[in-house]
């Protein structure tokens, strides 16, 4: 038996995170209950600007990795630590948001909060993490890995601008919510 598939477009706010500007949500056989019924999937979550930036963010620490991965300085062991912990919590935040499964979780969440303190704790970690790497490499003039791993604790600094322009359009719909 074929599954059904109904599409819908709804218009919104384009800073929102909850609504894109036209966003489709895809059901499969609307009809059946089961594990999977209810999701829908809100893939131009990613032409937002919260999903644009949440790819910003992907990229950053993906190149973070990249240029700090030979492991030499104790410093890079918690630069890393601290990148890799917030990677995975950024994919779980996006397909959250593109399954659309945070609406559907019936938790008394203030989601627009919860969103809002997870990016300011991130802001703070990732700000240590990357003034370290940078104070732990700075002064070692002849090492072979000097300069990826600055590059990493730049690039660090840039993501760190990045969650920060995040929490602002989180603030943004927290406040809408309250309002």
């Amino acid at each position: 038996m074929m599954t059904d598939t109904v599409v819908t477009v709804q218009n919104a706010p384009s800073y929102n995170v909850y609504n894109s500007t036209q966003t489709p949500t895809i059901k499969t056989d609307p009809g059946r209950r089961g594990i999977f019924s209810g999701i829908t999937v809100n893939v131009l979550y990613l032409t937002t600007i919260p999903g644009i930036i949440k790819i910003i963010e992907l990229v950053l620490a993906i190149i973070c990795m990249i240029c700090a991965t030979p492991l030499n300085v104790p410093a890079t062991y918690w630069f890393l630590f601290v990148v890799w912990i917030v990677f995975i919590g950024t994919i779980v935040s996006v397909f959250l948001y593109i399954l659309s499964i945070d609406k559907k979780m019936k938790l008394p969440i203030n989601w627009y909060l919860f969103e809002l303190l997870n990016t300011a704790l991130i802001i703070i970690v990732y700000a240590t993490a990357f003034i370290l790497q940078l104070s732990a490499w700075s002064p070692l003039y002849n090492h072979y890995y000097r300069g990826g791993n600055i590059a990493a604790g730049v690039f660090g600094m840039f993501n760190t601008i990045a969650y920060a322009t995040g929490m602002y359009f989180h603030y943004l719909d927290w406040k809408n919510t309250t309002a």
